[in-house]
């Protein structure tokens, strides 16, 4: 598993943050099923709102990597002519530090919890700053833990609808790694308007996925070779929210040893490109819009030719022009044409940075499946003190 023994893995404490990398395609298989299965209640709850209201806002939302989910999928979301929906991505962070300033009394709201555990301070406190002040407001709840205070919340609530990842979601490891991929698959397939998602598309995504991992493990094995100190994120549109997760698992499992920044491809220039030198590796998440791309392979230009930085370039497939400028290239083919969307993108991407980080957690004679043995940072948050809100 990504060239090394289970033995050595366990030995070095990275066994579960490895595993859990790998089993995402199993994951994705799983959640999709589950979906199916819940697909026509999940219709009647959604319809009964629709039925009530003209226009609904649906806030995602959830704490650190939970709150970039809802940041990676609301780009697509919000193309797809659902003028019903107004989506937006909130973190709980701030719904809980300054609830007026980012829910509206007035407005019909479906709340959109993301948790791995369901029992971070911030998420249960969220929901129940919501409830008390939103007149009309519906909870969806993705979590990967029956147990968690959020799930159990929902019981008996017919305005509340849960759905649940399978166990193997629950990630063990430090880093979110299956539960991000899997419940950002989860909120699309529950939330998208594209109704040809197919047997067949989630087929297509689920052999990629597992085709992907084994050159990833090769491309993160040759490119350790340089030492890089600073490494850098940067995509356009979905896969700029995407970059912030990306980072967040570099910062996580080295434990802050790598400075890790994110940024979209045109907004690097205003200010954070000034962090690139001789020690820096830039990863490039590249759309498969050609508009878009355009902008991408502009900031690769740019940076390969300042003569510093390295750089990795992830794109949907081999782009020649590309090739020349990057020092590492994978292309994530599709079968057919092109994939149905950037989305579908965004969860193998990922791999790539999971692993990016894992493999240089080890290198740095870090513990991936618990970075911080002190407990400065723990996998569920410690240290938060909700304190009383009045309307």
């Amino acid at each position: 598993m990504f060239n090394l023994t289970m033995e050595e893995l366990t030995e070095k404490k990275g066994i579960f943050t490895a595993k859990e990398i790998v089993q995402q395609p199993e994951v994705w298989r799983k959640v999709y099923e589950d979906f199916i299965v819940k697909k026509e209640l999940f219709k009647m709850f959604m319809n009964e709102i629709i039925e009530k209201h003209e226009r609904i806002r649906i806030i995602f939302t959830g704490a650190g990597t939970s709150a970039f989910i809802g940041d990676t999928i609301v780009p697509e979301l919000r193309c797809q002519g659902q003028s019903q929906y107004e989506f937006e991505a909130i973190p709980t962070t701030d719904i809980v530090a300054s609830p007026k300033k980012y829910l509206v009394e007035t407005d019909p709201t479906i709340l959109v919890s993301f948790a791995r555990s369901g029992n971070s301070p911030e998420s249960v406190a969220a929901v129940k700053i919501a409830k008390e002040y939103i007149n009309d407001l519906y909870q969806v709840v993705i979590t990967c833990n029956k147990q968690g205070e959020l799930a159990k919340n929902t019981v008996d609530d017919p305005k509340s609808f849960l759905f649940l990842l399978p166990d193997e979601a629950h990630d063990k490891g430090f880093a979110m790694t299956s539960s991000f991929s899997g419940m950002a698959l989860a909120a699309y397939l529950l939330f998208s308007s594209d109704s040809s998602f197919t047997d067949e598309d989630i087929a297509r995504l689920i052999e990629s996925g597992k085709s992907i991992i084994p050159i990833v493990a090769n491309t993160v094995d040759d490119l350790l070779s340089f030492d890089f100190k600073r490494i850098v994120y940067l995509g356009s549109g979905s896969f700029g929210q995407l970059s912030h997760e990306a980072a967040l698992k570099m910062l996580e499992l080295t434990a802050g040893k790598t400075v890790a920044i994110h940024e979209s491809s045109l907004g690097f220039r205003h200010g954070p490109k000034s962090i690139l030198n001789e020690e820096t590796l830039v990863v490039l998440f590249v759309s498969q819009d050609e508009y878009t791309k355009k902008y991408d392979l502009d900031m690769l230009r740019e940076i390969k030719g300042d003569g510093m930085a390295k750089v990795v370039v992830l794109m949907p497939k081999k782009d020649e022009e590309m090739e020349t400028f990057a020092d590492w290239l994978i292309p994530i083919e599709p079968k057919n044409d092109k994939w149905k969307n950037d989305f579908l993108l965004t969860i193998q991407y990922i791999i790539f940075a999971q692993t990016l980080a894992l493999k240089k957690s080890l290198s740095l004679g870090i513990t991936p499946d618990n970075p911080s043995p002190e407990g400065r940072v723990n996998r569920v948050v410690k240290g938060v003190t909700i304190y009383p809100w009045e309307n």
